[in-house]
């Protein structure tokens, strides 16, 4: 336990900036989360603002590091793009064993 009472008070405020940290981060995941389920075009390009303005903000806090932004991003942009279009179909192709 800390003895010096500025140790106490760091002890203090590094408790209220975690949960503060817990919160945001949280909140992002669950906007991620909304997102990936939209299925209206519209709605989530405007979700997808909103997301990747809160994945900025917990990069520049260093809640989370600033490459993982990048990538969460990048994939939310890829899926935003391909809502209301056809999905391909996979072609499964097998090799086959030779005896």
């Amino acid at each position: 336990m800390a003895n010096h009472k500025s140790a106490i008070k760091r002890n203090r405020s590094n408790a209220t900036k975690r949960l503060r940290n817990r919160y945001q981060a949280k909140s992002t995941r669950s906007a991620i989360k909304e997102l990936r389920l939209s299925e209206d075009k519209a709605a989530a390009s405007e979700l997808f603002k909103k997301v990747a303005s809160m994945l900025d903000k917990l990069a520049k806090r260093s809640i989370i590091h600033k490459n993982k932004a990048a990538n969460q991003k990048s994939k939310l942009a890829k899926l935003v793009s391909k809502i209301g279009t056809a999905p391909k179909k996979a072609t499964k192709t097998t090799k086959k064993k030779a005896a």
